[in-house]
């Protein structure tokens, strides 16, 4: 039984996640700022708290429930997303700096609050998407949430390398189109390939065996564009 941290559990992949690892008999803290969707599931072995990630007294919460109900974690997904879809001109620094406060600083400080509690043999799984990978086709629209992405991508890779010797291991996924509510605000009308329980299964697997494999890598999760 591992104990496993999911952010972002309100809807799409996040939600589809936390079943996965319910089903399997894994202890869950469920982090969201809308934690109805899954309260209505009444999960066994899933804790639901609700938490805005941008917010330091949140993520203070979630290290004391930690502390005091876990002493470990074992797996922590950081999944949580904000997408801003508007052309470069007409997005406000405040508008990029929402995005980069769910995006990033989001996970800095979740991350600050929760790695002491984690092991060598420990996973955190970062989740970004496509739109940045360098090199990638980039889209209109998501100059604030790409480059935020992008950002993730580089974190990763730079945690991995400072706790090499320590752990847990970093690892990043850029997913390609999943059909969730944030694919349809960014591409309103498009059908994706790939179903969010799809994708949920996925990471679930690699949440739980990535780290036998791969440190501080970038694993492309795509079969189409975007």
């Amino acid at each position: 039984m591992k104990h496993v941290i999911i952010t972002g559990t309100s809807r799409g992949i996040g939600f589809e996640l936390t079943k996965k690892f319910a089903e399997a008999g894994h202890k869950i803290l469920a982090l969201s700022r809308d934690t109805k969707p899954v309260s209505n599931l009444h999960l066994k072995n899933v804790e639901v708290l609700a938490c805005d990630i941008t917010k330091k007294e949140d993520l203070e919460k979630v290290s004391r429930f930690v502390s005091s109900e876990w002493e470990k974690v074992d797996i922590l997904v950081n999944n949580a997303g904000m997408l801003i879809n508007k052309p470069f001109q007409e997005l406000s620094l405040e508008n990029f700096n929402s995005v980069y406060q769910t995006n990033v600083m989001g996970v800095v400080g979740l991350l600050q609050e929760i790695l002491p509690f984690m092991k060598k043999d420990a996973h955190v799984v970062n989740i970004s998407t496509m739109g940045g990978v360098q090199g990638s086709m980039k889209f209109p629209g998501l100059s604030a949430y790409s480059s935020s992405k992008a950002a993730i991508i580089t974190l990763t890779e730079l945690l991995a390398e400072e706790y090499k010797e320590t752990g847990p291991s970093f690892n990043v996924l850029a997913l390609g189109a999943v059909q969730t509510e944030m694919l349809e605000e960014a591409f309103p009308g498009y059908k994706a390939p790939l179903s969010a329980e799809e994708m949920a299964k996925y990471i679930f697997n690699f949440s739980l065996t990535g780290n036998k494999f791969y440190n501080g890598k970038l694993l492309q999760v795509s079969n189409s564009t975007p």
